[in-house]
């Protein structure tokens, strides 16, 4: 199985994995390269399998990950995907020992990552990563869990930052943070905001655009994260119909929202 490192040189012609190119009207695509290519000059790398498919592992230094934690002289997987017909082949180990062996060329102490306690959407397998080798590092509310692994019995332990620990905000109504590290979430954001002023839901949305900022965040998953009346939600990037479901289970807004293939009403 060949494995393509996506960079400056190949980033216009070579597919994203997620999103293999923009349908009519959308910038799901172009954005999500446009944040690749403002992340390699920070040493971001990007590695796929030659393939048509979601088949990749994404990593970035630690200190430089839009992620709040504490991980000094480790490497950050921000993305780690293996899907559908690809699963069970072994290509998953092929990219992790691609990054094991890039990492340790740096200098690394190990690799870092963010997953949860059971399997969610969005996060990389705990099972998976566990059975590699990969140890609890750190927790936050709710379920998310810091994993590493250490290339070294010296290597420190990594943890994530205070501010994200409580899986709280101060802000009430419905906030939700989000990046461009995956090229869904623009389009998504746009959309159910759209369906909150519809329903006379009070809305805000928060990006992230540098790491920095993203260090700072209530919440692991810096990609995606919802909060209501100062509680995290959910990670997981909602569709229209879900984010409807959501707001009627929370008795939430009025009025009617008529989507491609579907009318919500009173």
């Amino acid at each position: 199985m060949e494995i393509i490192t996506v960079n400056h040189s190949n980033i216009d012609t070579e597919h994203i994995c997620c999103a293999i190119s923009d349908k009519k009207g959308e910038n799901c695509v172009s954005s999500k390269k446009a944040w690749l290519k403002e992340r390699f000059s920070e040493g971001l790398v990007f590695k796929k399998a030659n393939v048509r498919g979601k088949v990749f592992i994404e990593y970035i230094p630690a200190d430089r990950a839009w992620c709040p934690i504490h991980a000094k002289d480790y490497m950050f997987i921000n993305c780690f995907w293996v899907s559908g017909q690809y699963k069970g082949q072994g290509i998953s180990n092929l990219l992790l020992k691609e990054c094991i062996a890039d990492s340790q060329k740096q200098g690394k102490e190990g690799l870092v990552i963010v997953s949860s306690k059971n399997k969610l959407p969005f996060l990389s397998d705990p099972k998976y990563l566990k059975y590699k080798g990969f140890l609890l590092a750190d927790t936050a509310s709710p379920y998310f869990e810091l994993l590493y692994m250490p290339f070294n019995e010296k290597a420190e332990k990594p943890s994530f930052r205070a501010c994200t620990k409580s899986g709280q905000i101060y802000k009430k109504d419905i906030v939700l943070y989000y990046t461009n590290q995956c090229p869904h979430t623009e389009k998504y954001v746009e959309k159910v905001a759209q369906i909150a002023k519809v329903r006379g839901v009070a809305f805000t949305s928060v990006k992230y655009k540098s790491a920095s900022e993203a260090q700072g965040a209530p919440s692991p998953f810096t990609t995606y994260s919802l909060f209501y009346n100062g509680i995290f939600v959910t990670n997981e990037i909602l569709s229209e119909k879900k984010f409807i479901k959501f707001l009627e289970e929370k008795g939430l807004g009025y009025g009617v929202y008529s989507g491609k293939d579907y009318l919500i009403g009173l």
